[in-house]
This record gives structure tokens, C-alpha cells and sequence, in this order.
């Protein structure tokens, strides 16, 4: 394997990872949501309520201050040193992007990231997190 093709692989991984926090983000509210109704209690541990919650929470600063994605920016280097470029190659990797990246104005991004976050800290008042674990009870 040459260097291009390591940097390209680099940067699938990348993206890849980028799709896995997106999904995070947005699979993690609706497991949120569906399994307080059902009543998984698993949904409520404070570790994945403060993780999900805290994702968002970098998301919405990021578009409210402007800021270029971290893992975009990674990728779009990677890309770069692999001299290929920002939306070409194999199948998966086109898909991928075509989820993650698309044309609309700022101001359509930072209002859905915000009322997403909102709806994010919104489930911390209708389906409080454990906050501790109760005592076995004797």
C-alpha cells in the first residue's frame, strides 16, 4: 500500500467516524425518547445521557461560532494528502458523503443543530438521567 492510498484510507476512516457520531446523535434522542416509553432504564444511565447530550452540545457551538467540523477538516486534509479530490471514490465512501454534506445557507444548519440540541436538553427535564444507583434493596 503507497502513501495515497493510506492517507485515503485514513480519511474513509474518518468519515466513517463522522457518520458514527451523527448516527450517535440522532439515533441516541430517538432511543432516548421510544425507550423511556418502553421502559428501558439503560437509556437513562447518566454516561450515555452526558455523552449524547454533550455531542450536540459541541455541534451547536461549533455552527454558532462558525467552526468548521474537526473530523470534516481531518478529512478534507487526508483527502488532500492522498491527492484525490474532497468527493471522489468507491461506493460507500460516496454515500456516506452525500448523508454528511449538503447544500443549504448557515443559517439552516445552526437553527436545526440549535432546536435538535434544545430537543436534546429537553429530554434531561421529561426523562431525567440516573443520576446515581440505588442501594440493593434487602
Amino acid at each position: 500500500m503507497d502513501v495515497a492510498q493510506r492517507y485515503q484510507l485514513l480519511a474513509d476512516l474518518v468519515l466513517m467516524t463522522h457518520v458514527a457520531v451523527v448516527l450517535f446523535v440522532v439515533l441516541g434522542l430517538v432511543l432516548i425518547v421510544a425507550g423511556n416509553l418502553l421502559g428501558w432504564r439503560w437509556v437513562n444511565h447518566l454516561w450515555f445521557r452526558i455523552a449524547h447530550l454533550g455531542t450536540i452540545a459541541v455541534v451547536v457551538l461549533e455552527a454558532w461560532l462558525g467552526v468548521v467540523c474537526p473530523l470534516t477538516t481531518l478529512e478534507m486534509w487526508l483527502r488532500a494528502q492522498a491527492g484525490v479530490g474532497q468527493y471522489s471514490g468507491g461506493f460507500i465512501e460516496y454515500w456516506l458523503q452525500r448523508l454528511l454534506y449538503y447544500d443549504a445557507p448557515a443559517w439552516v444548519f445552526v437553527t436545526l443543530y440549535t432546536v435538535f440540541g434544545a430537543l436534546v436538553g429537553g429530554t434531561f427535564l421529561w426523562f431525567p438521567p440516573h443520576w446515581r444507583r440505588k442501594p440493593p434493596q434487602r
